[in-house]
Parts: C-alpha cells; sequence; structure tokens
C-alpha cells in the first residue's frame, strides 16, 4: 500500500546531510558480477556449507514501517527464529515519521537498526554516502545464501531497481544491490463497473478517450444515480507522491522522459514541447473529470473515494484499489474492476512501480545474521504465506504470482490478474536516478499545480526545468 502522503521536507532536510557524509567513489560488482570479487565485504568471513542456524542465539534490531506486509512479517516471525535461532527486536513507526527516523539512524552511523524497509527511490539518497550495505556479495557467497532462495525467481525488473552504481543518471540494473524487493505495486487504472454499465461505457484504450471518459462521468454520473460523483482519481497534492503513479505511468507511454543524460550531465526535459503538451492535458483532465479539490488529493482520497462511490475511475496503485474492492471494505467492493490503463500512441504500456523493499544499515555489527532475516524475508516460502493469508501484494517473485492458492485469492476481483500480467513486464522505475529525486518531483508537482489553476505551462515547466539545471546538472 502505497501511503505517501505526507510532506517531506522534513526527509529531505534529514538526508541533506548526505551531502557533508563521503561519497562512495566506487561500486561493487553488480549480483551478475565476479564471484571471486566483492570488496572486503563481510559476506566474505561466512564459509563452508550454508547453514541457517550460523547465527543461533543472535539478535538483530528491525526497523519497519506500519503497514500490510509488515503485519504479515511480524505474524510470521515465528517461523524465522525457529528456523535460524535468530530474535528478531523490531520497532515500527507510521510512515508520516518512520523516514525521519530511518534517516536520522543511518545518518549518524549508531547503527540501532541492523535491518530496516526503505523504498527502491530512497536508494538513490541513502546509496551514495555508504549508508547502505551492498547485498551483492552475500548474494553471491553460496556460504551464506542457501539455494532454495532462488534469485531467478523474482521478477527481474524488481530486483534491478535497487541495483544501482551510484552515479547520477546512471541506469538502474548495473553496480551494487543496496535493496531487495518485497512487495510493490504498479499503477493501473481501476473502475466501478455498477456505473460503467449504467452508462453504457468500456474502459480507455487511449489518453484521450480516457480524458473523455472521465469528463463524460462527471457529467452523466449524477442523472444515473450516483450522487456527486466525479470521473477520475488522481493525485493532487503538492508531493513527490502526486508525479509517481498515474501521471509518471502515462508520461512515460507517450515516451518522455524526466531528464536527459548526455556524459554523465542531466538535463530537465519535462519542458520539451512533447511534455508541455502532456501536462497541459492531463490538467485538463483533472480540470474536466476529477475531484473539486484536487491539490489536496493523495493516496487515502483517491482510494477512499473510489471506495465510497465518489469516483468513477482512478489511476494509481493497483494495491490502492485492491484494498477498496476486498469483501466488505466499502461501499464499492464488488463493482470495482481493473485495466491496464490507456496504452500510448505507439502502443507502449510502460509504467512506473513502487517498491518496498528491505535493505541492511551498513554499520552493522550483525551482517551475517541480518542477511539470513533479509533471505527469510524475501524467501518463497513467506512471502507466499503472506501473499495468500495476508495481504503481502504484488507478489515479488513468480513463483508466487503463479501460485494457484494466489490466484484463487484474487480471481473474484475482475481484471486484476489479467492486469497485472499484462503489465508487470513492462513495469519499471521510469524515473532518472539522481540524489534530488524527492526535491525535484516535489517541485514538478507544484507546477503541475500551477498549470492546474490557470497558468501557462510552458513558462510554469520553464521555471522548473531552469530550477532543477541548478540542482542536478
Amino acid at each position: 500500500m502505497d501511503t505517501h502522503v505526507h510532506d517531506r521536507r522534513r526527509f529531505l532536510a534529514l538526508a541533506a546531510g548526505a551531502a557533508a557524509a563521503p561519497l562512495l567513489t566506487a561500486c561493487g560488482a553488480g549480483f551478475g558480477g565476479d564471484d571471486s570479487k566483492s570488496d572486503g565485504s563481510a559476506a566474505d568471513d561466512v564459509t563452508g556449507s550454508f547453514d541457517w542456524k550460523r547465527e543461533q542465539g543472535t539478535t538483530v534490531k528491525a526497523l519497519l514501517n506500519k503497514h500490510p506486509y509488515t503485519d504479515a512479517l511480524i505474524a510470521d516471525l515465528k517461523s524465522f527464529t525457529a528456523k535460524t535461532g535468530i530474535k528478531v527486536e523490531y520497532d515500527v513507526f507510521p510512515e508520516d515519521n518512520y523516514f525521519d527516523k530511518l534517516t536520522v539512524d543511518l545518518s549518524s552511523g549508531r547503527a540501532s537498526y541492523d535491518v530496516f524497509m526503505l523504498g527502491a527511490y530512497m536508494v538513490w539518497q541513502y546509496g551514495p554516502p555508504g549508508w547502505l550495505e551492498d547485498l551483492g556479495p552475500w548474494m553471491r557467497n553460496s556460504s551464506a545464501t542457501g539455494a532454495e532462495w532462488d534469485q531467478a525467481d523474482f521478477f527481474p525488473n524488481l530486483l534491478q531497481a535497487g541495483q544501482w552504481s551510484l552515479r547520477a543518471g546512471a541506469p538502474l540494473g548495473q553496480g551494487g544491490q543496496y535493496a531487495l524487493p518485497w512487495g510493490w505495486e504498479t499503477n493501473v487504472v481501476a473502475y466501478n463497473t455498477e456505473v460503467f454499465r449504467k452508462l453504457g461505457l468500456k474502459p480507455a484504450e487511449s489518453f484521450d478517450e480516457l480524458a473523455e471518459l472521465a469528463a463524460s462521468i462527471k457529467r452523466k454520473a449524477p442523472g444515473a444515480g450516483f450522487d456527486g460523483m466525479y470521473g477520475i482519481a488522481v493525485r493532487g497534492s503538492r508531493s513527490w507522491a502526486t508525479i509517481h503513479p498515474g501521471f509518471m505511468t502515462m508520461y512515460a507511454r507517450n515516451g518522455l522522459k524526466d531528464f536527459t543524460v548526455d556524459g554523465g550531465k542531466l538535463t530537465p526535459a519535462m519542458n520539451s514541447p512533447e511534455a508541455v503538451a502532456f501536462t497541459e492535458d492531463w490538467a485538463r483532465m483533472v480540470k474536466r473529470g476529477g475531484p473539486p479539490s484536487w491539490t489536496s488529493y493523495t493516496w487515502y482520497q483517491c482510494s477512499s473515494d473510489l471506495g465510497a462511490e465518489k469516483a468513477g475511475m482512478l489511476f494509481d496503485a493497483d494495491t490502492a484499489a485492491y484494498f477498496q474492492a476486498v469483501k466488505g471494505a466499502s461501499p464499492a467492493s464488488g463493482k470495482i474492476a481493473f485495466h491496464p490503463g490507456p496504452k500510448g500512441p505507439d502502443g507502449s504500456l510502460a509504467t512506473n512501480m513502487w517498491i518496498w523493499s528491505l535493505g541492511m544499515n551498513a554499520k552493522s555489527e550483525k551482517k551475517s545474521a541480518g542477511w539470513l532475516f533479509l533471505q527469510w524475508a524475501t524467501g518463497k516460502e513467506h512471502l507466499r504465506k503472506g501473499a495468500i493469508t495476508h495481504n503481502h501484494i504484488d507478489p515479488v517473485r513468480k513463483s508466487v504470482a503463479d501460485d494457484a492458492a494466489y490466484k484463487d485469492k484474487m480471481r473474484h476481483l475482475p481484471g486484476f490478474l489479467e492486469t497485472f500480467e499484462t503489465v508487470v513486464d513492462q513495469t519499471k522505475i521510469q524515473f532518472t536516478p539522481q540524489a534530488q529525486f524527492f526535491d525535484a518531483t516535489t517541485s514538478w508537482a507544484a507546477a503541475l499545480q500551477e498549470i492546474y489553476g490557470g497558468k501557462g505551462a510552458q513558462s510554469v515547466l520553464d521555471g522548473l526545468a531552469d530550477d532543477l539545471a541548478g540542482k542536478v546538472g
């Protein structure tokens, strides 16, 4: 569940301390790199046959965000302790101060926590100052990692999202592995089947169709018995989280980039003629078919409005709709269907994603035990149990996504499985990796609000590009 709704200014200020920390000038080989080299990793100290009990009697400390994934983990911790003899102590914080807590701890070098939850985007903040353990050497060491962990079972695009060379603008999937995928969200369209049936509508296959559909629902739904319903829920608050779900997905499907990279130099591209035209169209869609108080809309409002039958459609994380669609969850329960969303002009279904990941503190003194925990928490057995008996979705492992019991659980949601299977291979982080990501996207959201409010898109986006060029370039 992507609940990134609070103002990130405190997080940004805290993370800015990374600028004062020594940057890593070299990156470890990726998980596909030379097995004989691990750059002096503590993983080198683990030798002999793999043994789940090798750290029996150790205690590791975990920092966790309040989340359904965390609920599934805590419910299963006894299994981990029985398997390893390792005790896990944990603190759980709500997300409105979780990243503040994590940033302070990592930047202090105290290693109060050995392992923790983080978003894949946070690797761009936490990786360069050396706060994150490169997990690649642990993954490559057969003494440290059991064969049943089965690295090839992860969806490759998810594993690559946590692998980076620590160089701004460099593509993901190269360099050290600084986070492991744990649970994720793809961004698609969910819609109210009852209003679609009554109005004779079908899901949009192009962005122009989506905009017209949103306006049509807002105009016609009240006359069909859906008082106060508007067309489409999308995020609009002044937060980086406004950019990354529906907006960035449709932006990418139109073949657009946030930055261009030439010789290691990043140049903002959100003011290109094509990007300006798309942004104008997006703001116009929201104006004609979105909620009246759009500039305050976060994950919570978008998800809740779909469930309360205030919104006819939602373009956001699939889990935002899932938690409203399950039996008894909301007035719209049993009336929500899923669709990949509009294709780009060339048929693209490029989709942006959010990944909750797990990482290890580079300063931890219990890395061997911490790696056993990460290995178990991202392993097949625990993730299958979490997906089936709890709400640990979307699965990061192919075996869980293909599991018959998991499919039986999800089959009652019209289009959910089909939509997932359609977009999973085209879903990746569509942003350019760089340490100013949160600041840049928050400024981008502010620019989007200005355009929605009536200011000229070209001048607003030119101003944004000029501002970012001085910070990122």
